[in-house]
């Protein structure tokens, strides 16, 4: 960092009269995680970093190595606007190190950003827009429930009440942050809500993704509620997932766009559909990474379960939306919000440029309701199955060698230690539904 650039930036902490600064990481689970500093370390935060004990985050390092060092991206910079400006304070997000100075193979930041590199020696910029739902439920005595604060539906436009109010706090707070909202809506279910922000490269994004689940919890948490981005909270309505749509751009024009195609998306972004159905099995451990999510992806509830793709068909894993030219993008409708968007975005990206780099045709894509076809019908098109739980997708993580190196060992060996525990939890816990069906019976 430049002399330059870090006595600017105490300038402008000092301008925002800042007291507090943060600096933000994440752990594997895509936890965000802070280190509060006064003031009077910006400079040494700035030129040095900040020492911390990793032994302690998910999915870091061992208690004989744990010493870790913080550094913060400038272009991170932003004030909170929850807290009052006389006791303002900032956040930067930072990349882990070494105490030897080297990158942390374990920071899901650098995991992606070595993704975005290799994909810029052919010259391609990932770009991701998500689409994030949650559900705003509320809070009793302190604790968070399952309760409804409103019964809208898709696109409602429901008479003033507090979900609405939250979500309208949620968007202006977002945008004091730097976002560009696009667009907000009431969702398909019960105080289910959608707001969607401006694409950007994939690094950018993953950053947001982190930022707009923090902020929206912590608004959502002022006024009483709770903001769950749980995949399937409820059984028997739709969960919340985050459609993520991508697209490769070089020398600043869209890959994806080829007006003389068919369709008019040409054959990098054919190419890039068909890596991401040779991985999809094996990113569905990175885009789909609780228990939990696999109770969405059922049939019946918008979510996908099959590798297939359409130009229009929302019941397949990957949608060409309609609109061309610079807004010629790929929509891949598994993740759910839950999911670690550093190392969702680098799994998507490794499987894309397989596609691009081995020019992998992708199957004829489906214009039938998947959900309506006999399992006979989806063999004859060769329509395979997304894995059904957690164990099941990590099997298929490990068999898929690209991902897995996309990905790096350390990261790997967490993220099997941690789908090891979780599997044993659930798989010898008695669950209520257990109980319902089988306590009077036998």
């Amino acid at each position: 960092m430049s002399r330059d650039a870090t006595s600017a930036m105490l300038e402008r902490i000092e301008q925002d009269n800042v007291r507090f600064l943060r600096l933000q990481f994440t752990d594997l689970l895509g936890m965000p995680k802070n280190v509060a500093i006064p003031i009077k370390q910006a400079e040494k935060a700035l030129t040095g970093g900040i020492g911390f004990d990793g032994s302690s985050i998910e999915g870091f390092v061992r208690i004989e190595e744990s010493d870790m060092i913080l550094k913060p991206d400038l272009s991170t910079y932003t004030l909170l606007p929850w807290q009052p400006e006389d006791y303002a304070e900032a956040r930067f997000i930072c990349d882990v190190y070494k105490a030897s100075g080297r990158p942390f193979e374990g920071d899901p930041r650098y995991v992606l950003r070595r993704a975005m590199e290799d994909a810029a020696k052919d010259g391609f910029v990932f770009n991701t827009g998500p689409e994030l739902e949650f559900f705003l439920f509320k809070m009793i005595d302190g604790r968070p429930t399952t309760r409804f604060q409103d019964v809208g539906g898709y696109f409602d436009l429901a008479p003033t009440d507090l979900a609405e109010d939250v979500r309208r706090e949620i968007i202006l707070a977002l945008t004091e942050m730097g976002f560009e909202i696009e667009a907000s809506h009431h969702e398909v279910a019960e105080s289910q809500h959608e707001i969607d922000f401006k694409y950007s490269d994939a690094l950018h994004t993953a950053d947001n993704v982190i930022t707009f689940k923090f902020a929206a919890k912590t608004i959502a948490l002022m006024r009483g509620l709770h903001a769950s981005f749980m995949a399937k909270p409820i059984h028997g309505i739709c969960g919340s997932g985050m459609h993520t749509n991508c697209s490769l751009a070089k020398d600043g024009v869209n890959a994806f766009f080829d007006p003389d195609a068919p369709i008019q998306i040409s054959e990098t972004c054919l190419h890039f559909i068909g890596g991401l159905l040779k991985h999809a099995r094996a990113i569905t451990r990175l885009a789909n990474p609780t228990i939990n999510s696999y109770k969405r992806l059922v049939p019946g509830y918008e979510a996908p379960c099959y590798v297939s793709w359409s130009a229009s068909n929302r019941s397949a894993l990957v949608r060409v939306p309609a609109p061309r030219g610079n807004s010629t993008r790929v929509e891949f409708r598994s993740p759910d919000p839950t999911c670690n968007p550093y190392l969702a975005f680098a799994a998507m990206l490794a499987a894309g440029m397989d596609g691009v780099r081995n020019k992998i045709e992708p199957p004829n894509g489906v214009d039938k309701n998947i959900y309506q076809m006999t399992s006979a019908e989806r063999g004859y098109a060769g329509i395979d199955t997304l894995p059904c739980d957690l164990y099941e997708a990590h099997q298929a993580l490990l068999a898929d060698d690209l991902i897995c190196e996309a990905l790096g060992p350390h990261v790997l060996e967490a993220l099997t230690s941690v789908t090891n525990a979780e599997w044993d939890a659930y798989r010898t816990a008695v669950h209520p539904w257990e109980l319902d069906r089988y306590l009077a019976t036998y």
